[in-house]
């Protein structure tokens, strides 16, 4: 299939109370990420990109390869209408989701990732307390989707598994307003490769997916340690 339409599936910020649950911490998408500064300037961090991704259904897209009238092992019997060869110039499909495809990603589009950022200081206030810096950065890491998939009508919501790989780049602020707390916000772009994602729930069937991302996103977090020098 090529060019499907998907869209995340943001929480509303003013259901400040799903983001504060421990238990609904699934729900919203989230990031957390924690890092150790090994001098001023450079930043090595372990996160965790909390994404969703939902494929629309009812759709209409460009399809090439070939469908037997029935798939899998034991065997699905396929809606004759979606049976045959396509080839992506001349044939497109409806993305029924009872009877071709549904796809989804929303527990989640998961990217565990090792970043390393670089930090410059534009602006210290006299107090010493208030800075701004400018921040730019790369990781790479595993995608740790669940994926609820449905094809040709059998499927699962299935459980977490490494799918695939990810890349990742990103810039942003951080506002220092005091010793300890900042505020940051970043816009990161991403490539994820999934190699591996269960369809049927047979161990046989398993599909593959290109997805490039990209991410606005605010976090409050606290420093430990030392304090930073005002450069």
């Amino acid at each position: 299939m090529y060019k499907a339409v998907a869209a995340d599936a943001p929480t509303p910020i003013q259901d400040i109370g799903t983001y504060l649950n421990p238990g609904l911490l699934s729900i919203p998408q989230f990031n957390f990420r924690a890092g150790y500064f090994f001098n001023d300037h450079w930043c090595l961090s372990l996160g965790w990109d909390h994404m969703k991704y939902v494929v629309q259904d009812w759709q209409k897209v460009a399809i090439s390869g070939h469908i037997s009238p029935q798939v899998s092992d034991p065997a699905i019997t396929v809606d004759p209408k979606y049976v045959g060869d396509f080839t992506k110039e001349a044939n497109t499909v409806v993305l029924d989701p009872d009877h071709f495809l549904h796809l989804e990603h929303t527990d989640g589009f998961n990217y565990a990732a090792l970043e390393l950022d670089r930090y410059d200081r534009l602006w210290t206030a006299k107090n010493k307390k208030l800075s701004l810096d400018w921040l730019a950065g790369m990781g790479a890491g595993a995608m740790v989707p669940r994926s609820d998939v449905h094809l040709f009508g059998v499927g699962a919501n299935h459980f977490w598994n490494v799918s695939g790989y990810g890349f990742s780049a990103k810039a942003g602020l951080r506002f220092d307003f005091s010793k300890r707390l900042f505020f940051q916000t970043d816009v990161k772009y991403g490539f994820s490769r999934l190699n591996n994602i269960p369809t049927t729930g047979r161990d046989t069937d398993y599909a593959q997916q290109s997805i490039w991302w990209g991410e606005f996103y605010g976090v409050l977090g606290y420093k430990f340690g030392r304090h930073r020098k005002n450069k």
